[in-house]
């Protein structure tokens, strides 16, 4: 899946995170980011969680965006990323407030992650989904 939006390099150290992502919706929503994405696939809004350090505890990305047919027009300020393949363990949140409480679970989960790419899919009829690399 090729993805185009916004991104923030961050980290759960200190709960910046808490500050950064919020920030980072903030300013997708506010800018108008979903409408000036080129060829996208649906209306559905990807989180994505790429370029671990090491594991959740160290710095990563986030980009926030929508998934796109081609990242060939890619517009000013805004970044892509490529989701590859992998084996996904699928988690459903009920409301944005709990998307953190499902993180929280699945850190204090034993799953054997790959730390490549996590991402979250908000659908157009207000569902979430988290998807997490798994070996």
């Amino acid at each position: 899946m090729q993805i185009i939006g916004l991104s923030i390099r961050t980290t759960n150290e200190n709960q910046q995170s808490a500050q950064d992502i919020p920030a980072l919706w903030g300013k997708f929503i506010t800018e108008g980011t979903a409408e000036k994405i080129p060829d996208k696939v649906d209306d559905s809004i990807y989180c994505v969680y790429t370029d671990y350090e090491k594991d959740f505890t160290k710095p990563y990305t986030v980009i926030l965006g929508c998934r796109v047919n081609s990242i060939e027009s890619l517009p000013d300020g805004m970044t892509y990323t490529v989701i590859e393949k992998e084996n996904y363990s699928k988690y459903v949140a009920s409301s944005p407030e709990e998307v953190f409480n499902e993180w929280v679970k699945i850190w204090n989960s034993d799953l054997k992650r790959t730390y490549k790419a996590d991402f979250e899919v908000y659908a157009a009829d207000s569902s979430i989904e988290i998807f997490v690399g798994i070996d």
